[in-house]
C-alpha cells in the first residue's frame, strides 16, 4: 500500500531550510550566498509577503539558474528528511525559492497554504515551477491539493512535470481519479512516466481503460504508441482491453511497445492476464525486458 498523506511537521522546517541552506553554500559563490542569507534571515525574523514576493523575484538574478545536481549524499539527506524528497531536477534559484517560502511560514498552517495558493495563482513559469516541487516539505499540504492538480492539468510539460516527476505529493495526496489523470496527462504532453514516484503502486482498472481506449485512437490515426503507456494498460485490464494487448503483441506494436508489455508481466504477473502472459512467453525479444529500466522505454516522442 502506498504511503498516504505524509507531510514535513512545521517544528521541522529549519531543519528543512539548514539542509538546503547547505546545498546552496556549497554551490554558490560569498556574494550571492550572502544575498541570499540576508534574505533568508530577514524574512524568519519577519516574515512579510513584500519582502517574500521581493526576494522570489531576484533569485535567479542574484543566483542563477544552474542546475542542483545534488550527490549520493545530499540526496540520501533528503529522503532522510522527507520520504520520498528527490531534488534530482531542481535548480540553485528553485532551491532558493523553496527556502524562501519555507521561511514565510508562520504559526498558522492554514494561513500559509492560502498565501501558497495565491503565490501561484500570480506567479510567472520559473517561480511555480520552484513552488510545485516545493510542495512536498509544505506544511498543510491537503490544503494545496486543488492547485497541484491544477498543476498536472497545465498544458506547459515543465508545469506539469515539476508536480508529476521526482514528487512525493501526487502519490501520497491524489485520488485516483486526479492520480489517473496525471498518468494520461503525460501521453498528451509527449513526457514520460517513469519519474513519476508510485507507478507500480497505483496501477487500477479505470486507469488500464483510459489508456487501452488511447491506444485504439492512435492506432486509428495511425499515430505514435509510447512504450510505457503499456506500463498502465497491461496491469488490472478487463477482457476488451486484453483483447488490445493481445493484438498489439500478435502484431500491431512495435518492439519496444512488446518489451514493455513483457516487463510489466515480469514485475507485476499477478495484475496481468493469464493469456498476456502465456502470449508474452511465446515471444523472441532482442533484449530481456527483466534487465531493463523504465526509463530505456521513453521513446522518440519525448525527445
Amino acid at each position: 500500500m502506498y504511503p498516504k498523506h505524509q507531510h514535513l511537521p512545521a517544528e521541522a522546517i529549519p531543519q528543512a531550510i539548514k539542509l538546503l541552506s547547505g546545498w546552496l553554500k556549497s554551490r554558490l559563490a560569498a556574494e550571492p550566498f550572502q544575498w541570499f542569507e540576508t534574505e533568508l534571515n530577514a524574512l524568519q525574523a519577519k516574515p512579510e509577503q513584500a519582502r517574500w514576493f521581493k526576494a522570489l523575484g531576484l533569485t535567479p538574478r542574484k543566483l542563477g539558474k544552474a542546475d542542483l545536481q545534488p550527490t549520493a549524499a545530499e540526496l540520501q539527506a533528503a529522503s532522510q528528511l522527507r520520504h520520498g524528497l528527490d531534488p534530482t531536477d531542481w535548480s540553485v534559484d528553485q532551491t532558493a525559492r523553496i527556502c524562501f517560502t519555507l521561511a514565510f511560514h508562520q504559526a498558522d498552517d492554514a494561513s500559509f497554504a492560502h498565501q501558497v495558493s495565491l503565490l501561484v495563482d500570480t506567479s510567472e513559469i520559473n517561480e511555480l515551477l520552484a513552488i510545485f516541487r516545493g510542495f512536498a516539505l509544505f506544511p498543510h499540504p491537503q490544503a494545496l491539493e486543488p492547485k497541484a492538480r491544477e498543476a498536472i492539468r497545465s498544458t506547459m510539460r515543465p508545469v506539469y512535470e515539476a508536480m508529476a516527476h521526482r514528487n512525493p505529493y501526487p502519490l501520497e495526496f491524489f485520488d485516483e481519479a486526479a492520480w489517473n489523470q496525471m498518468i494520461v496527462k503525460a501521453f498528451f504532453l509527449d513526457s514520460s512516466i517513469w519519474p513519476i514516484q508510485g507507478v507500480d503502486e497505483r496501477y487500477n482498472l479505470d486507469l488500464s481503460i483510459v489508456l487501452i481506449k488511447l491506444v485504439q485512437e492512435r492506432w486509428a490515426a495511425d499515430r505514435f504508441i509510447a512504450p510505457e503507456i503499456w506500463r498502465g494498460a497491461v496491469p488490472c485490464a478487463n477482457a476488451e482491453g486484453v483483447a488490445v494487448i493481445l493484438q498489439a503483441l500478435n502484431g500491431k506494436a512495435r518492439e519496444a511497445e512488446i518489451q514493455a508489455i513483457a516487463k510489466v508481466c515480469i514485475s507485476h504477473p499477478q495484475l496481468c492476464d493469464p493469456q498476456v502472459i502465456a502470449a508474452v512467453k511465446n515471444k523472441t525479444l532482442q533484449s530481456d525486458p527483466a534487465n531493463m529500466a523504465w526509463s530505456e522505454f521513453a521513446g522518440p516522442s519525448y525527445e
